[in-house]
């Protein structure tokens, strides 16, 4: 199953090259982009979308990573947090250790 899995991605990645590709050709009319005191040199249209699409896949990653990282640190004071509760109520069961 795995080795179907990755055939298929790679066939995947492929076809977005190959759209990107006939997008990029397809798109050639140069234009420059203007922003409130800023204005770019003339691209072509193709490349300023995919510029725009990487920056926010890579905005996308970054946010996921932040936002995994945020649970995990949760996740690790609460695992922390239950361990101490589950030792104090294993101390209050045991009347051994409440004597010493």
């Amino acid at each position: 199953m795995g080795g179907i899995q990755k055939i298929l991605i790679i066939l995947l990645v492929l076809f977005l090259v190959v759209i990107a590709l006939v997008f990029s050709l397809n798109n050639q009319m140069s234009v420059s982009l203007n922003f409130l005191l800023f204005e770019t040199e003339s691209r072509g249209v193709a490349m300023w979308i995919i510029l725009a699409f990487v920056f926010g896949a890579i905005t996308g990653a970054v946010l996921t990573l932040l936002a995994s990282l945020r649970t995990s640190v949760s996740k690790r004071n609460l695992k922390k947090r239950l361990d101490r509760a589950e030792h104090s109520l294993e101390k209050s069961r045991n009347p051994a250790d409440r004597k010493s």
